[in-house]
């Protein structure tokens, strides 16, 4: 892809790691990237990363062909209204990743003619290896095309409709934190059963990413994968067992609906407003 211009309004954990993702992909320079936060906030890693750094939105947009939003919802209106006149829709496309904000409500406020696309990563952007959803209005655009293979570069995608971008936030965002809770516990049990601290959270993690490279590569379903480590009367079945008596599936179920609830709250919260 051409290389561009990019903008981040919002130095927080998603901006931040966004910029580190771009930098990750070789595709881009210190000097491409913008990004801008509070002045009361810290530097630290955005100083560590080294792209450049702004308070002012408006300044931060120019020259940007890519504007990327990634404040939280309650920041949303206020940041729309200050960059709206700013934006131009000509040569700059607008990519969200703010979560419960569709793309009609943000063209409503910053204007009808702009190309919209919503993003939703994780954290794992920042080393190339996020999980990507994708939604807008016309995905034949090649204005659509060219933020996909931006995202493409920086781990896997995938483009949903945008009615599932609650559902995505809480699967794809949310599951990074999900996930790290199933190593910490892991871990924690490793250190129990004899690894210094260290060691068990480096297995820990291993396995789980040689789990999850199983199931990508193989396509197949997690079962047939279990199928091959659980012996009759082995030990694994005992422990999958003992896991599962104590509400391990439900549990992350149960997490994962409790938050998506969450996010539909909070729209229609604002819808009411």
């Amino acid at each position: 892809m051409k290389r561009n211009r990019i903008a981040i309004l919002g130095g927080g954990n998603i901006g931040t790691s966004i910029a580190k993702g771009l930098l990750c992909s070789g595709l881009f320079t210190n000097e491409d990237i913008t990004v801008t936060r509070l002045s009361s906030q810290p530097i630290g890693e955005l100083a560590e990363a080294g792209v450049r750094l702004m308070y002012d939105n408006i300044e931060a947009i120019k020259g940007a062909s890519v504007v990327v939003l990634a404040v939280q919802p309650r920041q949303a209106v206020k940041l729309l209204d200050e960059i709206k006149e700013a934006l131009d829709p000509d040569r700059q496309i607008v990519v969200s990743t703010i979560s419960a904000f569709t793309i009609e409500e943000i063209k409503a406020i910053a204007g009808d003619k702009l190309f919209i696309v919503r993003v939703m990563p994780n954290t794992a952007i920042a080393v190339c290896e996020s999980m990507t959803c994708l939604a807008t209005t016309n995905t034949s655009d090649d204005r659509f095309r060219e933020i996909k293979d931006l995202f493409d570069r920086m781990g896997s995608t995938l483009v949903i409709e945008e009615k599932m971008m609650s559902a995505a936030t809480v699967l794809c965002s949310c599951g990074t934190a999900f996930m790290m809770r199933y190593i910490r516990a892991a871990s924690q049990g490793g250190i129990q059963v004899g690894f210094p601290a260290e060691e068990a959270r480096q297995i820990s993690a291993q396995v789980a990413k040689g789990a999850a490279a199983l199931l990508l590569q193989k396509g197949e379903h997690p079962e047939r994968e279990i199928d091959k480590v659980t012996t009759p009367m082995g030990i694994t079945i005992k422990g999958l067992n003992e896991m599962e008596h104590n509400g391990l599936s439900s549990a992350v179920i149960k997490g994962i609906v409790h938050s998506f609830n969450e996010i539909e709250g909070i729209k229609q919260i604002r819808q009411h407003d």
